[in-house]
């Protein structure tokens, strides 16, 4: 099944990224790579709380997701090596339209005084990074399942060269970024 956000950068974005930057090859047009979804678990003793962020997390991104464990221990911060620490997901092809789809549609809007995404949070090697306070703002997760609210880091990873592509690419899929007060 074909992705509505897909169709939209197939028959859409590519004509008019072409038309402002002036590709001479196909291959330029920038395109996104994957989407990867984190989320860190502080309490590393409960087994509840692992066994939640895994179904949260697979409900949302509609993948299986890995547990990430310590590689090392780290008194400090009451770390024993091969404890799980987190919770990642990489999200490719067909799934990054549904996933951006849902994002953009249905989740950002729930955000309460949403403004926009911060157009900043580009790391300069095609990265968008994007951060929540909270998982309820997808709709696939019930109100009344979630034991305690917990953050999610979503990095959206394109093949363009700027951050001026960068920005255009996510603006022409529906991204909704401040607007600028220069």
């Amino acid at each position: 099944m074909r992705q509505r956000l897909k169709r939209v950068y197939r028959e859409l974005v590519i004509d008019q990224l072409c038309k402002e930057f002036k590709y001479l090859n196909v291959h330029q047009i920038p395109r996104l790579k994957k989407v990867v979804i984190n989320r860190g678990i502080g309490e590393t003793t409960h087994a509840g709380v692992l066994k939640s962020s895994v179904l949260e997390i697979t409900t949302i991104a509609t993948q299986r997701c890995v547990v990430t464990r310590a590689r090392k221990a780290i008194a400090g911060f009451k770390i024993r090596e091969k404890r799980p620490v987190g919770i990642t997901v990489t999200l490719r092809g067909e799934r990054i339209y549904a996933f951006l789809d849902r994002l953009l549609n249905l989740a950002l809007p729930r955000i309460r005084d949403f403004c926009g995404v911060n157009p900043k949070s580009f790391d300069g090697r095609g990265n968008y990074n994007l951060g929540f306070k909270e998982q309820l703002i997808f709709p696939e997760i019930q109100y009344d399942q979630v034991d305690q609210l917990r953050g999610i880091d979503l990095a959206i990873v394109t093949s363009s060269k700027t951050d001026k592509e960068r920005i255009s690419l996510l603006k022409k899929l529906g991204m909704p970024f401040l607007k600028s007060s220069d």
